[in-house]
């Protein structure tokens, strides 16, 4: 994922997560892979519950969580989706069961998807949720260069100005290190 522009976007509220998710459904199209990364409780599943509801036009649609099936696939106005939730597997061996090649000519959501290995779609777009106190979240979206807007800021639901990304600091993924952080994720020399 090195090279990639990386945006930064304040999700202070679930609906904040839920405008966010509406809008990149209203972007997605047949063949795209969105890659939800994140720990417990950061938001992947509620966005992906909102981009479901969103893409099906429809505000009541039972999401249940994918955790124990692996695999929910849904008929959309957006066409067929499917949603993954990967948390239960070693490793991307099982995704030939769960018709993953074929999966990916329609629209496939992936929580965890660090389980995929070398099976990760190299055009996938990368949501990272990070948690901050209560309800606040942050996303940071990788991928889709050329197709994500610079600002999300007017999309409806999300306000303010974009968040910066940090520059880089050649941390070991080739990705920004946290602000005060080396790049081992301790504490930064002084």
């Amino acid at each position: 994922m090195s090279g990639l522009a990386k945006r930064i976007v304040a999700l202070p509220s679930l609906s904040a997560t839920e405008a966010l998710a509406a809008g990149i459904a209203a972007m997605a199209r047949a063949g795209d892979c969105i890659l939800l990364e994140g720990p417990l409780g950061a938001g992947k599943t509620a966005f992906a519950r909102a981009f479901l509801r969103a893409a099906a036009d429809d505000p009541a649609l039972e999401v249940p969580s994918p955790s124990f099936t692996l695999v929910q696939s849904y008929e959309t106005k957006i066409g067929l989706v499917f949603h993954y939730d990967l948390w239960r597997l070693d490793g991307s061996a099982s995704l030939t069961e769960l018709d993953w090649e074929d999966a990916l000519d329609a629209i496939v959501l992936v929580e965890w998807p660090d389980r995929l290995g070398n099976l990760r779609p190299e055009t996938a777009l990368t949501i990272q949720f990070e948690t901050g106190d209560g309800d606040v979240r942050e996303a940071a979206l990788t991928g889709w260069d050329g197709r994500l807007p610079a600002s999300f800021s007017s999309w409806p639901g999300l306000s303010g100005p974009p968040i910066p990304a940090p520059a880089a600091t050649g941390g070991p993924d080739n990705t920004p290190d946290k602000p005060g952080q080396g790049p081992d994720g301790g504490a930064a020399a002084a």
